[in-house]
């Protein structure tokens, strides 16, 4: 063979190629799917679905959760991942050491839903946390106390002004402590608030760090059970003790189908727990890792029942929010109604 003729073919050989190669690219361009929507304007349509403005509802609900109520209860038992598996919806569950801990985690988009007493969500508010409230627990004022060890020589709350008195910086038993002084008549600015988390705080207890401490349970069942602390008063005549379910305005509004699942399976769990406080006290100690009597002691002085958000309830928030505001504890005064939805 020549080189031209050599040349020739290998010339006729490459356009062949790049003619077959067209055909294929132009074959499967105009490929329509099983819709009969062409797959080359596939990555269009997607596109405008994708910048769409419409909120889109999760497929993962993020609960941050504490060390005790209806929400350890129902991690335990399972029920919640079952419901929400078959629903398409994936749970992951974050625990936090108190309320104004988890409603930062809210804050920041970490967590979708959670659940705190009633002077959490203040502060949160306070700080223009994007946060609803969704329902409630009934009221459960011996669910929280303030304590002095057992040898102490405090024996009424007068005794408290001009001491140390431990608690967690804007949880629910930040009202309870104000309540508790304004009944004895002792200035808040007369005794010395050491801002501590419930684990630290049950050590300063302990070795006389503090002169008393203002704890909920189940840490105020686990140090009366494990310390023989005195109850100088608990919250029966001076607050409610509220728990409350919150969660992020914009999963709540994108998501209602999850959060009426989560609110349904809270009450089926809340039926089974006021018929079997027992067995409630099995079922968390490995969880919580406090033992069982102190449990069944933390059990048996709450109330159990879901409760829709309602006036006497927002207006009820609003007083505590006020008396914070006149306290200088929050930085501005809130509207609670705002942190409902619509």
């Amino acid at each position: 063979m020549t080189t031209t003729t050599s040349k020739s073919f290998r010339a006729i050989t490459l356009l062949t190629i790049s003619l077959l190669s067209f055909v294929l690219i132009l074959s499967a361009c105009g490929k329509n799917n099983s819709n009969g929507v062409a797959e080359g304007n596939k990555s269009t349509t997607a596109s405008a679905e994708t910048t769409n403005d419409t909120p889109k509802a999760s497929k993962e609900i993020r609960i941050g959760y504490q060390k005790y109520g209806t929400v350890n209860i129902l991690k335990a038992k399972g029920t919640l991942e079952k419901r929400f598996e078959s629903e398409g919806y994936k749970v992951t569950w974050t625990e936090f050491p108190g309320g104004p801990q988890l409603l930062e985690a809210l804050n920041v988009g970490s967590i979708d839903i959670g659940h705190t007493g009633e002077a959490p969500p203040i502060f949160a508010q306070a700080a223009d946390t994007p946060l609803v409230y969704l329902s409630h627990e009934p009221v459960s004022p011996k669910s929280e106390g303030i304590i002095v060890p057992k040898d102490s020589k405090i024996a009424t709350l007068a005794d408290l002004k001009g001491k140390k008195i431990a608690l967690n910086k804007g949880s629910n038993v930040h009202y309870l402590l104000v309540k508790a002084l304004e009944k004895a008549g002792v200035d808040y600015k007369d005794i010395t608030t050491v801002f501590l988390k419930p684990g630290d705080a049950r050590v300063a207890f302990e070795n006389g760090s503090v002169d008393a401490w203002v704890i909920w349970d189940p840490f105020l069942a686990a140090a009366q059970t494990a310390t023989g602390a005195k109850l100088l008063t608990d919250g029966e005549g001076l607050v409610s003790n509220i728990e409350f379910y919150l969660a992020s305005r914009t999963f709540a509004e994108a998501n209602k189908p999850a959060i009426d699942s989560f609110i349904d399976e809270l009450n089926k769990v809340d039926e089974w727990s006021k018929a079997n406080q027992k067995e409630v006290a099995a079922l968390l100690s490995p969880q919580l890792g406090i033992d069982i009597p102190s449990l069944e002691l933390a059990s048996a002085r709450r109330d159990y029942g879901v409760l829709p958000i309602d006036d006497a309830i927002i207006e009820a928030q609003q007083k505590i929010a006020d008396t914070f505001f006149d306290l200088q504890l929050i930085p501005k005064e809130i509207t609670v109604k705002d942190a409902t939805l619509k």
